[in-house]
């Protein structure tokens, strides 16, 4: 079976995975456009992510707290078998019904959100290390419209940055990033 939320989470998922097992071990202490991560603490952030979210999938709570350091032997295989199971986890249609125990939102609205971490921290971890990112597609139009959703109460609770104004003309990726308080133009060096 498939949903949306796994068919865009299936798309999604290549660019980024493509990403970490890009990431060099002396990339590891790099900063990123999240401020108060290093590429590091930012690995770990999206591992807690894609293996946390599985979790919400089916519908059981989640301990954000816990920080274990995933960042071990083998990582980088790990993070792509665990974004598999992230896919798999939203593929039965029962996991977008009703309301999140764990999270007090719509499913439907939580597995945007785990569409959201993997496409805007992908972008985050690339530009950090120096790599190329192309989003998918298929995904920008929802990645949009949850953004424009959670906006105001992601920026009251400090998940995301105050808008960076942002042209009309740019592309859909730096449009969602500029939603989201990044600056698209940013580097490690700036």
């Amino acid at each position: 079976m498939a949903t949306q939320t796994s068919d865009l989470l299936a798309v999604a998922a290549p660019p980024t995975v493509a990403v970490v097992r890009g990431i060099a071990d002396d990339q590891l202490d790099l900063p990123t456009p999240c401020r108060e991560y290093a590429v590091r603490d930012l690995l770990n952030h999206l591992f807690e992510v894609v293996v946390n979210f599985q979790d919400l999938a089916a519908k059981r709570g989640v301990a954000w707290a816990d920080k274990p350091d995933h960042l071990t032997d083998g990582w980088r295989d790990r993070f792509e078998a665990e974004t598999r199971r992230l896919v798999d986890a939203w593929s039965d249609p029962s996991t977008l019904e009703g309301v999140s125990p764990g999270m007090g939102m719509p499913q439907t609205t939580v597995g945007g959100m785990a569409l959201l971490d993997l496409t805007v921290h992908g972008w985050d971890l690339a530009v950090a290390t120096g790599q190329p990112y192309r989003p998918a597609p298929e995904a920008m139009a929802a990645l949009h419209e949850l953004v424009g959703q959670l906006g105001p109460q992601a920026r009251r609770m400090g998940v995301f940055a105050e808008p960076v104004p942002a042209d009309a003309d740019l592309p859909e990726l730096h449009r969602l990033l500029c939603d989201t308080g990044r600056d698209p133009a940013w580097s490690p060096t700036a």
